[in-house]
C-alpha cells in the first residue's frame, strides 16, 4: 500500500502533470519509510535486534558509496547487501534496507538533494523484488539461490536505472524527440521516454545490472549463508503440541523426540 504512494512520483510525468515541488515528495518518501517501520515494529515483526541489522547494512552501504563514489559506469556495490538481505529476510525487511541504505549513504556521501525520495523507493523495490523472488525457500541457500538472486540482481539493475531516468526526464522538457512533454498524450509519452531511456542511459546501467549479478555469484553464497544462520537465531516459530491437527512435520519429529 505504501509503494502506491511511491508509484505517484514515478507516474506523474506520464499524467501530464506539473513537477511537484521537492517538500511533498520528501515527505512521502521519509513518511512511507517511516509508516511501514512502525507497521513492523508494532505487529513484532521487528525488534531491536532487526533494527541493528538494518543499522549495520545501512552502515556498511554508506562506506562503500564513500569508497566507490565515482563507480563504474552506473555500477555501485551497495544493491549487493540489499539483494541478500531481502532475499533472505522478506520483502518487507527488503524494502526496508534498500530505503534506508540510500537514506543514511546519500547523508553521508553529501548527496541529499530532489532525486532522495526517488531513490529511497527505488532502492526499496530493489530489495522487496529479492524478498519475493526468493518466496517460502528458507535453510542454507544453494547454487539455484544464487542464480535466482542473479537474475533478480540483473533485473533490477536496469529497473533501478529506469526508475531514476523518470526524475532526470524531466529536465529535458522540451527537447525534441527526447524530452518529457507536458500534455503529451499518453503514448507519445512513453514513446518519448524509452528513446530518452536507450539513448542516454540503457549502456549506463548495464554495468550496474551486469555488476550485481557479478557480485551476487562470486560472494552470494557466504553472505546468504551468514545472513540464513542470523535469520535462524533471531526468529523462531512456536508450534503448539496439543494440536496435531495443526502440527508440522518439524513439530512431530520434536514430539517423537527425533
Amino acid at each position: 500500500m505504501l509503494s502506491l504512494a511511491g508509484l505517484g512520483l514515478f507516474l506523474w510525468p506520464f499524467a501530464g502533470r506539473s513537477v511537484p515541488a521537492d517538500a511533498p515528495a520528501f515527505a512521502v518518501a521519509l513518511g512511507s519509510l517511516g509508516a511501514l517501520l512502525l507497521v513492523e515494529l508494532g505487529a513484532r515483526r521487528l525488534d531491536a535486534r532487526g533494527l541493528a541489522l538494518l543499522a549495520a547494512i545501512a552502515a556498511i552501504d554508506a562506506g562503500l558509496r564513500l569508497a566507490f563514489v565515482t563507480g563504474i559506469g552506473g555500477f555501485s556495490p551497495i544493491f549487493f547487501l540489499i539483494l541478500c538481505a531481502g532475499y533472505t529476510f522478506g520483502p518487507a525487511f527488503g524494502f526496508e534496507a534498500g530505503a534506508v541504505a540510500l537514506l543514511v549513504s546519500a547523508v553521508a556521501t553529501g548527496g541529499v538533494g530532489p532525486w532522495l525520495p526517488y531513490q529511497v523507493f527505488a532502492a526499496g523495490w530493489v530489495g522487496a523484488l529479492a524478498g519475493l523472488a526468493a518466496g517460502r525457500r528458507r535453510g542454507i541457500p544453494g547454487r539455484r539461490d544464487l542464480v535466482i538472486l542473479a537474475l533478480v540482481g540483473l533485473a533490477t539493475g536496469f529497473a533501478y536505472g529506469a526508475l531514476m531516468d523518470v526524475w532526470d526526464w524531466t529536465f529535458f522538457a522540451g527537447s525534441p524527440d527526447l524530452g518529457w512533454l507536458p500534455g503529451a498524450p499518453l503514448g507519445e509519452t512513453i514513446a518519448r521516454f524509452a528513446r530518452f531511456y536507450l539513448v542516454t542511459s540503457l549502456a549506463y546501467d548495464s554495468f550496474r545490472a551486469v555488476g550485481n549479478a557479478l557480485l551476487v555469484l562470486a560472494l552470494g553464497a557466504p553472505i546468504l549463508a551468514a545472513l540464513a544462520r542470523l535469520r535462524a537465531r533471531l526468529y523462531f516459530e512456536v508450534v503448539d503440541l496439543d494440536a496435531p491437527a495443526r502440527a508440522t512435520p518439524a513439530a512431530d519429529d520434536l514430539a517423537a523426540g527425533r
